[in-house]
C-alpha cells in the first residue's frame, strides 16, 4: 500500500522536514525483496505448491518549486513530486499464469502546505500516472489521486492530523482517512504513524544512529484488459521488521529493513464508480507468509 500510493504521500512521514523548512531537492532509493512463498488459493485456503517472489526497486523525488515564511515563522511551500516503482515476479508451478510478471507504477503530482493560523496547517496533493503491467500500454493506464491532510501541531513534540485521500494503493480507486500522528521525547524516542502508509517507533541511539520497529502497507496497482473490459488488479503487502538507520553525513542517510511479510494478496476491481463502494464477496488470493527485506538510500540536499 505505501508505494501503491502516489509519490504524495512520500514525505507525509517526514512532515517535521516541512516545519522546518525543507530548501533543497530531496530523494529516496529503495530496493525490496520477498523470496517465494506458497500461494493460497481464496476458494478454500489451501496452500498449494505454486509460488511467487516478488522483488521491486522504487525512486522518489521532493522538488521544491517555492518556499515562503511569515511572521511566525510557519512555511507555506509548492513542490513537485515524482515517483517510479518498478516490480518484478517469477512464478513456479502454476498450471495457468493467474498473476504478472512485471508492475510499474510512474506518477508526478504537486504538494502545497501552508499555515491556517494558530496551530493549523493544511497539506494538499494531486497528481496523475501510469499504472501498467507492461502489456497494450494505453490511455486505461493513467489514474489519478489526490488527497488533504490537516495537522494540529500541538507543541514541537506533538502533532496529529486527519482529511480525506483518494487512493489506488488496494486496487479500486477508494476514498479513505488519512490519519497522520507524530509524537516524540525529546530528541530519543519518536512515535509515528501515518495510515495508509503504516507507522514506526524508534529510539535514536546517537546523532548518527537510530533503530525503529516499523510496520509498512505498500503495494501497486496496474490496468489490464479482460474480456475485452477494463479491470484494476491491485497487489497489496504488510511488512513488519527492525529498520537500522545509519547517517551518513548530513545530506545522506542509509535504512536497512529485515523482517516478515505478513500478507501478500492480490485483488481485481471493475473499474466503475461503484466499485469504491462495492464490499468484498469472498477471500483474495494471496501468499503465505516469509522473510522480507529492504535496503534504502535517502538524501537531501541543502
Amino acid at each position: 500500500m505505501k508505494k501503491g500510493l502516489l509519490t504524495a504521500f512520500y514525505c507525509f512521514t517526514h512532515f517535521s522536514c516541512w516545519v522546518n523548512a525543507q530548501t533543497g531537492i530531496s530523494g529516496e532509493l529503495k530496493t525490496e525483496y520477498i523470496p517465494y512463498s506458497s500461494y493460497i488459493r481464496p476458494e478454500d485456503s489451501v496452500k498449494t505448491d505454486s509460488k511467487s517472489d516478488f522483488k521491486r526497486v522504487d525512486l522518489s523525488f521532493n522538488i521544491p518549486l517555492s518556499m515562503k515564511k511569515n511572521e511566525d515563522g510557519k512555511v507555506k511551500s509548492w513542490s513537485l513530486l515524482v515517483n517510479g516503482s518498478y516490480a518484478k515476479m517469477s512464478h513456479r508451478n502454476y498450471e495457468t499464469q493467474l498473476f504478472p510478471d512485471q508492475m510499474l507504477n510512474a506518477q508526478v503530482g504537486l504538494q502545497h502546505l501552508r499555515p491556517l493560523g494558530g496551530k493549523w496547517s493544511m497539506m494538499m496533493t494531486a497528481s496523475v500516472g501510469v499504472y501498467t503491467d507492461h502489456e497494450n500500454v494505453d490511455f486505461d493506464d493513467v489514474l489519478g489521486q489526490g488527497g488533504v491532510l490537516f495537522i494540529k501541531n500541538f507543541n514541537p513534540k506533538l502533532a496529529l492530523g486527519l482529511g480525506p485521500v483518494l487512493t489506488t494503493a488496494f486496487g479500486v480507486p477508494m476514498i479513505m482517512p488519512w490519519i497522520y500522528f507524530d509524537w516524540k521525547t525529546g530528541n530519543k524516542i519518536k512515535f509515528n504513524i501515518n495510515f495508509p502508509e503504516g507507522m514506526e517507533a524508534g529510539y535514536q541511539f546517537t546523532d548518527k544512529f537510530a533503530l525503529k520497529a516499523v510496520v509498512g502497507l505498500n503495494g501497486m496497482t496496474v490496468e489490464r484488459n479482460k474480456d475485452g473490459k477494463s479491470v484494476l488488479l491491485g497487489y497489496q503487502q504488510i511488512t513488519a521488521g527492525l529498520r537500522p538507520e545509519i547517517k551518513i553525513n548530513e545530506s545522506l542517510s542509509l535504512k536497512l529493513t529485515g523482517g516478515t511479510a505478513l500478507l501478500r494478496s492480490f485483488n481485481e476491481n471493475e473499474r466503475k464508480i461503484k466499485s469504491i463502494f462495492k464490499m468484498k464477496q469472498g477471500e483474495d488470493p494471496r501468499f503465505a507468509s516469509t522473510f522480507y527485506v529492504a535496503v534504502a538510500l535517502r538524501w537531501n540536499l541543502p
